[in-house]
């Protein structure tokens, strides 16, 4: 089955990865899309994706700011390995699964490095150079063609690209060098960063041929390896490698040019691309199709993707460390605020002990309601932790959001009675029934309330107010929580959403506000904070109405249809995409 991942590289669910197959799915703000995007300025059902005449393609549907690949907008496209889709302010990177694996398994199979101990292969070499440019003596070695020229920038564009993987990067370079040069085909190479070795990485070939291998002679490999040079060859049929190897003879190679990739501090691999005539006698040599130009504009292309392989490398390195250093920091805050569950629960145990011990049972009643207390934040900590680390789409069903948010107040009353809050309701059941995820805003709505009564206990005329409203003119629904509490100082009001950001010291576990925000979010809405030190704070939680919306199921006449002159046409080695 072919499958395809789309992962979002700008916009508010940046780092948000989505796997599609051959159904065609919406994408789109809607919480009924396939694909939700959270991004204010993608329409509720803003494109087609699917599977159709063995590519994948892109449909708009007529959104308000329109779709574009590749920075050009688009009505109907199919989509190659490497595009990059934008809507509205997120640009999402289309990549399709398998591309990668059959590459190298590819190359691997049609690339035949010729042992010297069997072939005595040296090769004739006519020219080389460094990839700082060689001699530049004549006017010659400074002067570029404009096709150089626009190669250069070409792929300058695509090694700038910070989305673009490295394995479809030099799989754009090896095209755009066989296109510039004019070669018939081409291979790259890369050092194995623990070994050193060579492996086959990339080939490609104008006209593929069956079970057809390009051969290399190890020689010139070598040379460019031991050098750091780039080296033209000419006139193979007169090198003495074909005296000794039929391979060779067969694959019948005119010319040649190999190039280093060096990198900043080490070399990255070659880059090898040749001349055949398999067609013609070797003594009717054709004219030279290489010169010292061609063999000067692959340096510079190779030292540029060399540049980009080095930092892909260092990258990953760093990306590394960074998700090690996470996964250390998760786990010292979980520890952290298990640790406090668990004192609680030693407190609450050795009352109730004692309780035992001496048959009073006002201290086992005590014992008993401490440990519960803390079974209670187990629970919600647990919750918590599933939904934020879960990616879900809200079970949406038409409910009483009063109903809910009733719950909520109901459950949240025993600890606001505790504390000597006072808790006020006020619902506006014209909005009932509504179409929402009962249990999700139900959760979302529990965090929030039951940090408005932490934050206004030990107040004076302690009170938190909670009610249920709609906007007829935005058409918003929203769930909004006052507090008369001690606020939150604006610096410290930008980082509140932010996982393990906790106001309440040791009694908070910085999920609550975090996991709130997500659940909105997955309703296509938000969660907003106003607070002032002193006064108070005011949450709320908005979402738009959502029964007007469609199913967001795609239909077989909504799959998108390529037209005739949107097809793609034969592979012309064109590296632009």
């Amino acid at each position: 089955m072919n499958q395809a991942t789309l992962l979002v590289i700008r916009g508010p669910d940046q780092g948000t990865r989505f796997t599609v197959g051959e159904s065609a799915v919406m994408i789109g703000r809607g919480v009924r899309s396939d694909v939700r995007i959270l991004d204010t300025e993608v329409s509720r059902q803003h494109a087609v994706l699917g599977f159709t005449d063995g590519a994948f393609a892109i449909q708009d549907r007529g959104s308000s700011n329109g779709t574009f690949v590749n920075g050009e907008e688009v009505r109907n496209h199919r989509l190659r390995d490497g595009d990059q889709i934008q809507l509205g302010a997120t640009v999402v990177l289309f990549n399709q699964e398998g591309a990668e694996a059959d590459e190298s398994s590819f190359a691997v199979q049609s690339i035949e490095l010729l042992d010297p101990a069997v072939f005595d292969d040296r090769s004739h070499i006519v020219g080389e150079m460094t990839h700082r440019g060689g001699d530049d003596t004549g006017a010659a070695a400074t002067t570029h063609t404009l096709e150089n020229l626009v190669a250069l920038y070409r792929i300058s564009e695509e090694i700038l690209s910070p989305a673009l993987p490295l394995d479809q990067l030099l799989r754009r370079t090896l095209d755009l060098c066989i296109q510039t040069v004019r070669a018939d085909r081409g291979c790259l190479l890369l050092a194995d960063p623990a070994t050193g070795k060579l492996e086959p990485q990339v080939y490609r070939a104008r006209e593929a041929k069956p079970d057809e291998r390009m051969s290399i002679s190890t020689s010139i490999v070598n040379y460019v390896l031991e050098r750091g040079q780039g080296v033209r060859t000419s006139d193979a049929a007169a090198d003495s490698r074909f005296e000794a190897g039929q391979s060779i003879l067969n694959s019948r190679i005119r010319e040649a040019l190999c190039v280093p990739m060096q990198g900043r501090f080490e070399l990255i691999g070659i880059v090898y691309v040749d001349v055949t005539m398999p067609n013609a006698p070797l003594s009717q040599a054709p004219t030279t199709r290489f010169d010292d130009d061609h063999l000067r504009l692959l340096l510079a292309i190779a030292r540029q993707a060399a540049l980009a392989a080095e930092n892909d490398r260092y990258q990953t390195a760093v990306l590394k460390a960074e998700r090690l250093a996470a996964v250390g920091q998760t786990i010292a805050m979980l520890s952290h605020h298990i640790k406090n569950i668990l004192q609680g629960v030693r407190g609450g145990s050795y009352l109730i002990d004692r309780g035992l011990e001496r048959q009073q049972m006002d201290l086992v009643r005590r014992g008993w309601d401490i440990v519960e207390r803390n079974q209670d934040r187990i629970y919600h900590l647990v919750m918590d932790m599933l939904t934020y680390g879960k990616d879900r789409k809200p079970a949406l069903q038409s409910a009483s959001l009063s109903d809910v948010v009733a719950d909520v107040c109901e459950l949240a009353g025993s600890r606001a009675e505790e504390f000597g809050v006072t808790l006020e309701t006020h619902y506006d059941t014209s909005i009932d029934p509504t179409t929402i995820d009962p249990e999700g805003i139900h959760r979302a709505a529990l965090n929030i309330v039951m940090n408005a009564i932490d934050a206004a206990q030990d107040r004076p005329d302690a009170r938190v107010v909670v009610r249920t409203e709609a906007d007829r003119n935005t058409d918003e629904i929203r769930v909004v929580v006052e507090d008369n509490g001690t606020g939150i100082p604006p610096e410290q009001l930008q980082s509140i959403f932010q996982v393990f950001e906790s106001s309440k010291g040791s009694g908070g576990t910085g999920l609550g506000l975090a996991v709130s925000r997500k659940i909105v979010r997955e309703h296509g809405g938000d969660v907003r904070a106003e607070s002032e030190v002193g006064v108070g704070s005011r949450f709320v939680l908005a979402w738009p109405r959502i029964e007007e919306e469609r199913s967001g199921r795609v239909t077989e006449t909504e799959v998108p249809r390529i037209p005739m002159d949107e097809t793609m046409q034969p592979d012309d080695f064109d590296a632009s995409g």
